[in-house]
Protein backbone atom coordinates (compact mmCIF):
# COMPACT_ATOMS: atom_id res chain seq x y z
CA UNK A 1 0.00 0.00 0.00
CA UNK A 2 3.03 2.42 0.10
CA UNK A 3 3.61 2.55 -2.85
CA UNK A 4 0.28 3.07 -3.96
CA UNK A 5 0.53 6.87 -1.81
CA UNK A 6 3.79 7.12 -3.16
CA UNK A 7 2.08 7.27 -6.73
CA UNK A 8 -1.04 9.05 -5.76
CA UNK A 9 1.03 11.62 -4.28
CA UNK A 10 3.30 11.50 -7.82
CA UNK A 11 0.46 11.65 -10.02
CA UNK A 12 -1.25 14.75 -8.25
CA UNK A 13 2.10 16.82 -8.77
CA UNK A 14 1.92 16.00 -12.54
CA UNK A 15 -1.65 16.72 -12.24
CA UNK A 16 -1.13 19.86 -10.61
CA UNK A 17 1.81 20.74 -12.78
CA UNK A 18 0.20 20.03 -16.25
CA UNK A 19 -2.94 21.89 -15.15
CA UNK A 20 -0.90 24.66 -14.53
CA UNK A 21 0.50 24.94 -17.86
CA UNK A 22 -2.93 24.32 -19.59
CA UNK A 23 -1.92 21.14 -21.16
CA UNK A 24 -4.31 19.01 -22.83
CA UNK A 25 -2.06 15.96 -22.36
CA UNK A 26 1.21 14.61 -20.37
CA UNK A 27 3.41 12.81 -22.72
CA UNK A 28 6.48 12.27 -20.66
CA UNK A 29 7.46 12.21 -17.08
CA UNK A 30 11.45 11.82 -15.51
CA UNK A 31 11.47 10.70 -11.87
CA UNK A 32 14.44 10.26 -9.84
CA UNK A 33 14.26 7.08 -7.43
CA UNK A 34 16.68 7.15 -4.38
CA UNK A 35 19.36 4.91 -3.46
CA UNK A 36 16.73 3.84 -0.47
CA UNK A 37 13.41 4.00 -1.91
CA UNK A 38 13.05 0.37 -2.34
CA UNK A 39 11.45 0.51 -5.90
CA UNK A 40 13.31 -0.84 -8.78
CA UNK A 41 12.48 0.88 -12.48
CA UNK A 42 10.01 -2.11 -13.73
CA UNK A 43 8.30 -1.73 -10.18
CA UNK A 44 8.07 1.89 -10.42
CA UNK A 45 6.64 1.40 -13.99
CA UNK A 46 3.98 -0.99 -12.99
CA UNK A 47 2.59 1.13 -10.18
CA UNK A 48 2.82 4.30 -12.88
CA UNK A 49 1.40 2.52 -15.33
CA UNK A 50 -1.69 2.19 -12.55
CA UNK A 51 -1.78 5.54 -11.01
CA UNK A 52 -1.70 6.79 -14.34
CA UNK A 53 -4.99 4.99 -15.93
CA UNK A 54 -7.49 8.23 -16.58
CA UNK A 55 -4.94 10.82 -16.47
CA UNK A 56 -3.53 13.26 -18.36
CA UNK A 57 -0.20 11.23 -18.05
CA UNK A 58 -2.13 8.03 -19.10
CA UNK A 59 0.33 6.83 -21.57
CA UNK A 60 3.35 8.67 -20.39
CA UNK A 61 6.50 7.69 -21.46
CA UNK A 62 8.81 7.41 -18.28
CA UNK A 63 12.42 8.39 -17.68
CA UNK A 64 13.83 6.63 -14.14
CA UNK A 65 17.14 7.69 -13.03
CA UNK A 66 18.65 5.34 -10.08
CA UNK A 67 20.21 8.15 -7.03
CA UNK A 68 23.15 5.77 -6.19
CA UNK A 69 24.21 7.81 -3.06
CA UNK A 70 23.05 6.01 -0.08
CA UNK A 71 23.92 9.15 1.97
CA UNK A 72 21.89 12.12 -0.29
CA UNK A 73 19.28 13.65 1.68
CA UNK A 74 17.20 12.53 -0.87
CA UNK A 75 17.67 8.97 -0.70
CA UNK A 76 14.55 7.41 0.70
CA UNK A 77 12.49 9.45 -1.97
CA UNK A 78 10.53 9.63 -5.09
CA UNK A 79 11.43 12.82 -6.75
CA UNK A 80 9.78 14.44 -10.31
CA UNK A 81 12.52 15.77 -11.88
CA UNK A 82 10.44 16.80 -14.88
CA UNK A 83 6.94 16.16 -17.32
CA UNK A 84 6.80 17.28 -21.02
CA UNK A 85 3.04 18.12 -21.82
CA UNK A 86 1.39 18.43 -24.75
CA UNK A 87 -0.90 21.79 -24.92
Amino acid sequence: MHESSLMAGLMRQVDSIARSQKATKVVGVKVKLGALSHMSPEHFQEHFDVASRGTLAEGAALSIEILPDLSDPHAQEILLDSIEVEE
